[in-house]
């Protein structure tokens, strides 16, 4: 299998318990920072279709601003409703000072 990781960002561009949009390889992705990790997330609540990344950021779980969905950064699956489908989680690796994320090979099996 060839390397499908392609840089998102740089490790500075995402705060701690923070998130910044991305696109990668043509897919809308959140990157955060949560408990001094890196998450790559698709950037869409599996419930109402809006942007998880003007969501709040805590405790390795990012928030849906619109009903308060909550969604596990490391799996993808709600924590709270009202979303009960998983959001795709991707791989991410750091290099050097660059965040790398791999959309073509997500964790989870989470489809929107």
């Amino acid at each position: 299998m060839s390397d499908s990781f392609e840089r998102a960002c740089a490790t500075a561009d995402v705060p701690d318990e923070g998130v910044v949009p991305v696109e990668v390889g043509g897919v809308e992705v959140a990157v955060v920072k949560s408990e001094g990790q890196f998450f790559a997330v698709r950037d869409e609540c599996s419930h109402a279709q809006i942007q998880l990344s003007e969501g709040d950021v805590g405790e390795c779980e990012i928030e849906c601003w619109l009903h308060g969905s909550r969604f596990d950064l490391r799996t993808g699956e709600p924590t709270s409703l009202p979303a009960y489908d998983p959001v795709p989680i991707y791989p991410v690796r750091v290099d050097g000072d660059d965040l790398l994320v791999d959309v073509k090979n997500p964790i989870n099996q989470a489809s929107l």
